[in-house]
């Protein structure tokens, strides 16, 4: 779907400025300009959707029956289930996020997908069971669900809806007013103007985040070496699994982009669990991620969403090397 981009990026990159792409500088720009475009062009189609949705669909009845109907947990496992099934890494989960919550979707339902969405996609799955076989994979793919579902259970006990920031509140304040006013009858031809300029006003709210968010991901992308990690995961104490999920925390990957990664890392003697833990930090929980999300939550959120994550990172190590 984004191959073009990455032939422009490659284009631009080593053929327009000449520069190779054998070197950091090379490696690193290549990597933004392919992610800068592949995730605004997301965010503009999927906030394009999700306005067309709350024109036409009953976005409050929905939010009130999954607040009110006991589902017993069934609505945080469906948006784990759904985030498993969309290649997603996080930076591009967030425009999604950013729709759920405009579209009124309760906030620990879409945690749960975004916790899910880049740990576990078909292209990571196809690739762990060529490198690891099917026990490892069926394991990492119930983990990723399971931490979905179980976080965003928890993390929407907690009731974190005040910690929103004030620019999601405006968005959800002005669709409470158009609510109001607007014209159920209304054509699609009518609506399109004003969906197609919502739509963009949101991208250009959080263009300058998501420019510095994959700068600093493209960067570490770039210039931080792999061997580095395996040098000090190596040892199989009780400690390189935490670890292991602290010194992820900072980097920038897709899970398909980084498995290939975590198999050098086992050949080098780094326990499975110790790398699939790892791999689930580097996916789920990044900077890059953290700076995009400051536009949509205060600190305050992304420091509790990101601290039970960790933890429940550190716990599925933990026993990833029990099972594996």
């Amino acid at each position: 779907m984004f191959n073009w981009i990455q032939h422009f990026a490659d284009w631009l990159i080593y053929s327009v400025f000449h520069i190779d792409a054998e070197t950091h500088l090379g490696i690193a720009l290549n990597f933004f300009v392919y992610d800068t475009l592949k995730i605004l062009i997301l965010l503009f189609i999927i906030v394009f959707l999700m306005g067309i949705v709350n024109a036409y669909l009953p976005i409050e009845k929905l939010k009130d029956y999954l607040n009110r109907k006991k589902l017993y947990g069934l609505e945080y496992f469906f948006a784990s289930l759904f985030g498993a099934i969309t290649p997603f890494c996080s930076c591009s989960s967030v425009p999604l996020f950013i729709g759920f919550v405009q579209g009124g979707i309760p906030l620990g339902v879409t945690f749960a997908f975004l916790i899910t969405s880049p740990l576990v996609n078909e292209v990571a799955i196809a690739m762990f069971i060529g490198m690891f076989g099917i026990k490892a994979t069926v394991i990492y793919v119930a983990s990723g669900v399971l931490l979905g579902t179980i976080g965003g259970w928890l993390l929407g006990k907690l009731n974190l809806e005040p910690l929103l920031s004030e620019w999601v509140k405006k968005i959800l304040d002005n669709k409470m007013q158009q609510g109001e006013y607007e014209e159920e009858k209304l054509s699609f031809q009518q609506r399109l103007p004003g969906i197609t300029r919502g739509a963009w006003d949101i991208v250009k709210g959080v263009l300058l985040y998501v420019i510095i968010g994959i700068a600093i991901g493209a960067a570490m992308h770039g210039y931080v070496p792999e061997n580095f990690f395996g040098t000090y995961l190596g040892g199989g104490q009780w400690w390189t699994v935490p670890l292991a999920v602290v010194v992820a925390v900072p980097m920038y990957a897709n899970a398909a982009g980084i498995v290939p990664v975590i198999q050098v890392f086992v050949a080098k003697g780094v326990p499975l669990g110790t790398a699939i833990a790892f791999m689930m930090a580097t996916v789920g929980l990044s900077i890059p991620e953290a700076t995009l999300l400051k536009k949509v939550m205060s600190l305050k959120m992304i420091a509790i969403y990101f601290g039970v994550v960790t933890f429940f990172i550190i716990l599925s190590g933990f026993l990833f090397n029990v099972l594996l």
